[in-house]
């Protein structure tokens, strides 16, 4: 990987929006942690892809010179039951943020992750009830 090396299996800290609460990178790094996890849901919405890749992407955006792994935001998106509708061509739901409507296909999400700059990315999951 472009980051790194990542011994499996492996536990990763989450920081769904671009950070680990209450850590900093080095202190990530100094508890040994080799990769973080991040939320493409969630950096969706805010502050956006095109805001994450116009600086210069997830690495830089984190100031994080290890792997990332991204996640395709499907179980935040399913997690929203009563605002979210899956159809043939994704899933269409609305933002918990400010009610606003989106549309997330499956091919939208690997664009999104591969934008960001993820070391490792996961496809969008259907989290049936």
């Amino acid at each position: 990987m472009p980051h790194g090396l990542v011994p499996t299996p492996v536990f990763l800290p989450v920081g769904s929006q671009a950070t680990v609460k209450t850590l900093t990178p080095d202190d990530i790094k100094d508890i040994g942690f080799s990769m973080v996890l991040a939320n493409t849901y969630h950096l969706y919405l805010r502050p956006g892809i095109a805001v994450v890749e116009q600086m210069g992407g997830l690495h830089k955006f984190m100031a994080w010179d290890r792997a990332i792994l991204t996640d395709s935001g499907g179980y935040q998106i399913f997690s929203l039951a009563s605002l979210r509708k899956v159809s043939d061509d994704g899933v269409i739901f609305r933002s918990h943020i400010d009610g606003s409507q989106h549309l997330i296909t499956p091919e939208l999400a690997i664009q999104f992750q591969e934008a960001l700059g993820a070391d490792i990315i996961m496809a969008l999951d259907e989290c049936p009830a």
